[in-house]
């Protein structure tokens, strides 16, 4: 997102303002009022007297609440103002905007306040290019109030805005003419609802006191319960701690309910996937199950209710299969594209029960196994019957939608993203390696389920024995002996795709690498092809196809990195563990503690400081996970039946760090860690 623009969000609703506060419609920005994938409000822009202000000052107070503080003129000019104005914005399931004009002189001063409203009801896929849209404007003078509808069959938007105070309202906007006495306050506060249906009957004058009551209260207080539910970071590091918090806070901020479901789960991101991705989500919850273990339930349950249930090539929907995402907006309720309900994603399914695992051994709550017994097995199946299709024993993906799937259904889903060192792209069906990775460690952690609490040990046999099978033909037909590595990727006849690529930590993390090759496999992840300073590179540069600002051809993305500092451990590289966890500390840094979704692959030597990409979003979910996993993984925290193991190896310049009262089957346990380099040495630690 532009660092020009503004924005509150809570759930997947969001305002993106400038930084005056007014939104317009920009073609490279989803700039506007935002929620279900739908724009509520295109145009917002205050004027007093037919003139713009400009910023004095701003106060993000919460992800919720903002204040901007406006003066007329240039900055030379402010300290002259004789008035200036005051905008206080907040958000829940409606907008509210108390707008205050401030009379600095010692005469009373007259005042034309206008305020130009807007909607296009564009659906959030469309932003570069609205369709036009015939908006149904209603003035209820009355009622102070303005509503504007859009009606396509029975899908129906309505935006609805109402104000305290006396208004000229016509059809694009509000007029206040005002006498503001000497030294005095006018305010008058403008209430949004966003509805998705048209309803009727409500007091809008009791849903304005419920909003202020809601935010002032309701709101702060679930922060701040969310907030002291986490453990708390106790480090010499202020770059750590300022990252931890800021984590924490935006993942607070990028929950949200989805229509048919109660419990809160994390959405993907600003300002483009502020819906539920499964892959985002599945690795979200594994990434903070020592933070925020609520996550994890819900965001399971949520994903079994929609799994896929029958074949349907519209939206790539297999039995057994966990979806990719869901949206809400126009384009998909009409069929014009095909992410209402999608399932495109080959990683899903085996995601789903290495979560569920994960889950049972930090929280012991074996009940959900159980609850989710079905939908498990239904997943490890589709693993064998749907995505195995070619028979040959590895998962693969074909999109079933030609005219508008996924090409790509692995997490570097772009379309040119699979390639091999000389550029050239496999044919599909294609099996990328890290999905072997994850069938593997779905079969291994399934066949525990299955032993422990399905009581059927001869599943469990089964599938440990198809896991044993698949990590030895993994490895001989992935191993590249020339390159030390394994292959990207396997092409329809088994041809290897020889890229080395970010996804070998990915092997790592799951366990499928042979021990003998894991020291090759980690030379890779810290080697100047791959590392870039910051992270590791989704494709290892000096190869034909390299980009250091293509998304899934050479940049860095947090989580894959945080993934790969996991995998590195996992295999007792402590050492390369902690440099790489380093880069990613040092990265937060330059972004007051709050990882982007992905950053360039220059090399660090080259830039000094990591450059963001703008075809990535901030906050993002699994970004503010990575931050997290980094810490619980230098930290060394495995759960062990009733324990929590810890065994921290602290990157140089860490210091002490203390992370107290993780919650889990435990109770809640204290983990303790140095950096015995610094200490040895006297050296003070990272800022």
């Amino acid at each position: 997102m532009r660092e020009d623009r503004v924005h509150v969000m809570t759930g997947n609703s969001f305002a993106i303002s400038d930084t005056e506060g007014d939104m317009e419609r920009d073609p490279r920005t989803p700039t506007g009022l935002f929620s279900f994938d739908t724009r509520f409000l295109s145009r917002w822009v205050l004027t007093i007297d037919g003139r713009r202000f400009n910023a004095l000052s701003r106060d993000d107070m919460t992800h919720f609440e903002t204040r901007f503080l406006l003066v007329p003129g240039a900055a030379s000019h402010y300290v002259d103002a004789d008035v200036s104005v005051l905008r206080h914005r907040s958000l829940d399931n409606s907008f509210n905007e108390r707008i205050t004009v401030l009379n600095h002189s010692a005469e009373p001063a007259a005042f034309v306040v206008r305020l130009d409203i807007g909607t296009d009801f564009a659906d959030t896929g469309e932003i570069a290019a609205p369709k036009r849209r015939s908006i149904q404007a209603t003035v209820r003078p009355e009622q102070r109030e303005l509503r504007l509808r859009y009606a396509r069959q029975r899908f129906c938007r309505e935006t609805v805005v109402t104000t305290t105070r006396p208004a000229e309202i016509d059809e694009s906007g509000m007029t206040f003419r005002i006498v503001v006495e000497p030294h005095g306050a006018w305010a008058t506060d403008l209430h949004v609802v966003m509805f998705l249906s048209t309803e009727v009957g409500r007091d809008l004058r009791f849903e304005l006191e419920s909003h202020r009551r809601h935010v002032r209260e309701d709101m702060r207080a679930d922060l701040r319960e969310f907030l002291d539910r986490a453990p708390e970071l106790v480090a010499e590091s202020e770059t750590l701690g300022t990252a931890y918090r800021r984590s924490l806070l935006d993942l607070a901020a990028l929950r949200y309910t989805p229509l048919a479901y109660t419990e809160p789960l994390p959405v993907a991101g600003m300002p483009w996937s502020m819906t539920l991705y499964g892959r985002d989500a599945l690795i979200t919850a594994f990434q903070t199950l020592p933070y925020v273990p609520e996550f994890a339930p819900a965001v399971l349950r949520m994903l079994a209710l929609d799994q896929g249930s029958r074949l349907d090539d519209r939206y790539d929907e297999e039995p057994g299969k966990i979806l990719a995402g869901i949206r809400y907006g126009e384009r998909g309720a009409f069929g014009e594209d095909a992410t209402t309900v999608y399932y495109g994603a080959a990683d899903t399914t085996p995601l789903f029960v290495i979560l569920l695992d994960e889950y049972e051994r930090w929280s012991g709550d074996a009940d959900l196994v159980r609850e989710l017994r079905h939908p498990a097995r239904m997943a490890l199946d589709w693993i064998d019957e749907y995505g195995d299709s070619l028979g040959d024993g590895y998962v693969r993906y074909q999109r079933r939608n030609t005219r508008d799937g996924l090409i790509n259904q692995c997490w570097k889903n772009s379309d040119h993203a699979i390639v091999g060192r000389d550029g050239r792209e496999p044919g599909f069906p294609r099996a990328t390696c890290e999905l072997q990775g994850y069938a593997y460690d779905a079969k291994l952690r399934g066949a525990r389920l299955a032993r422990d609490f399905w009581a059927d040990p001869d599943y469990a046999d089964r599938l440990e024995r198809e896991a044993a099978q698949l990590r030895q033909r993994f490895d001989r037909d992935f191993w590249l002996p020339h390159r030390g590595a394994y292959a990207l990727a396997l092409g329809p006849d088994g041809e290897p795709v020889d890229a080395v690529a970010s996804n070998l930590g990915h092997l790592l993390w799951s366990g499928i690498v042979d021990a003998g090759r894991a020291d090759e496999v980690a030379g890779h992840l810290v080697g100047p092809e791959l590392f870039s300073g910051w992270g590791v590179r989704t494709l290892g540069s000096g190869q034909r196809r390299y980009n250091p600002v293509g998304s899934h051809l050479g940049a860095v993305w947090p989580f894959d990195t945080a993934l790969a500092v996991a995998g590195l451990r996992r295999y007792g590289f402590h050492r390369e563990a902690a440099r790489v966890a380093r880069g990613v500390v040092d990265m937060a840094a330059h972004f007051a503690g709050r990882l982007p979704e992905l950053v360039a692959g220059y090399d660090r030597q080259m830039t000094r400081y990591p450059v963001p990409l703008p075809a990535g979003g901030s906050p993002q979910s699994w970004s503010a996970g990575a931050t997290l996993m980094v810490l619980s993984t230098i930290l060394g925290l495995a759960p062990c039946g009733g324990n929590l193991l810890v065994d921290p190896a602290l990157p140089e310049g860490l210091g002490r760090v203390e992370l107290l009262d993780i919650p889990g089957r435990w109770g809640h346990a204290d983990a303790y860690g140095r950096d015995r380099a610094a200490a040895r040495n006297g050296q003070r630690p990272l800022r």
